[in-house]
This record gives C-alpha cells, structure tokens and sequence, in this order.
C-alpha cells in the first residue's frame, strides 16, 4: 500500500517545499504561487506539453477539486493554480520544478523574515 497520503509527499524535497509554503503568510504564498506558476510554463514550453493558450488553461483545469476549499492550498485561487498545475506535471518534471520551488521558497522566506532559512537536502 502507498505510504503517501497526498501526492507531493512521493518527493522527500517537494514534500518538504510544500510543508513549509503552508506555514507561510498569505503575501508569501501567493509570491511563489507567482513565481511557481512561470517556471512550470518555462518547463512545459521546453518540452513542448505546452502549444498554445488552451493547452495551458487546460492544464489548469485538470487537477481542479469538485468537493470545494478541502485543501490548504484551494483558499486562494492563484496558489490553487500553481499547485494544480505542479501536480498535473509527469513525476519526472515535479522532481526538477521541486529544487527551484525548494529554492524559491527558501529565497521569499529569508526576504520576508530576514532569517536563517535551513537549505533542503
């Protein structure tokens, strides 16, 4: 049976990122929800998932959750996107976008606090 209660935690990293944009302020989610959104539009543009606007909103809305706000992450309709963007990404992709998510986040949050932040291993 899969250990994994929700679909980022099959990467130790991006399990990580995700823990940590929880905590965030509200500012700082949506910043990197931002910034998360463009750099999987880069990657999908590199290998060409994306052609065209519609392939793009497409993509938005295939990870869409009927039930309503049930995640943390569904109370704000930008974060929602980026994340249901990230997770409709092939697992191969997630594992590159979730060193720059680890980084960005990382980045924001040293911004924001002015603070140690501990690196991702």
């Amino acid at each position: 049976m899969d250990q994994n209660r929700r679909w980022y935690d099959k990467d130790p990293v991006l399990s990580k990122a995700m823990k940590i944009l929880e905590t965030t302020d509200d500012q700082v989610q949506l910043k990197i929800a931002i910034n998360l959104i463009k750099i999987i539009i880069e990657h999908n543009i590199e290998t060409d998932k994306f052609r065209s606007v519609e392939d793009l909103l497409s993509a938005v809305e295939e990870g869409r959750c009927e039930k309503g706000n049930e995640r943390w992450y569904d109370l704000d309709q930008t974060i929602r996107t980026a994340i249901q963007m990230l997770e409709n990404c092939p697992e191969k992709t997630q594992s590159s976008i979730a060193r720059e998510v680890a980084g960005l986040i990382s980045e924001k949050i040293r911004d924001t606090y002015e603070v140690e932040v501990p690196e991702f291993q």
